[in-house]
């Protein structure tokens, strides 16, 4: 499917707006996942306050060629997928994906699908900030 809602965003993630938007007429389910900042992390030492995250000035290109492969492989979904860039302090959303599909099995299949890929593809780098004002970098592509 090609009506598809890709984007990085220096802005708030509105989940409702990619529920929305997976949603349709013929849709019956969506599957949705939000990734929120934590407070810890098991890549360093102490609690983390704040993440700032860094794109590539590809990320944006690589995540709609995240989101056309997903939906190549999930025909009949459609995908709304948000990465944010930037400063993000705990319970600020990362990330919002939402699937949806005329079947369950479907939309949660593609959901997970794109939240993998993502991880494992978008040219995007947080850095971890700790209460003691140290760092950590974390390469997620």
């Amino acid at each position: 499917m090609t009506d598809s809602l890709v984007r990085l965003s220096n802005e708030p993630l509105d989940v409702a707006a990619h529920l929305d938007h997976a949603g349709a007429d013929w849709v019956g389910g969506v599957a949705s996942f939000i990734g929120t900042v934590r407070n810890h992390s098991p890549d360093v030492d102490g609690e983390v306050v704040q993440l700032d995250y860094s794109a590539h000035p590809s990320a944006e290109r690589v995540l709609a060629e995240i989101v056309a492969e997903v939906t190549d492989a999930h025909p009949g979904v459609r995908l709304a997928v948000s990465h944010r860039i930037g400063t993000l302090y705990i319970g600020d959303l990362a990330i919002v994906v939402a699937a949806g599909s005329s079947h369950r099995a479907e939309a949660f299949a593609a959901c997970r699908e794109a939240v993998e890929t993502v991880k494992k593809k978008l040219p995007v780098w947080k850095r971890q900030v700790l209460t003691d004002g140290s760092y950590v970098w974390v390469g997620s592509a």
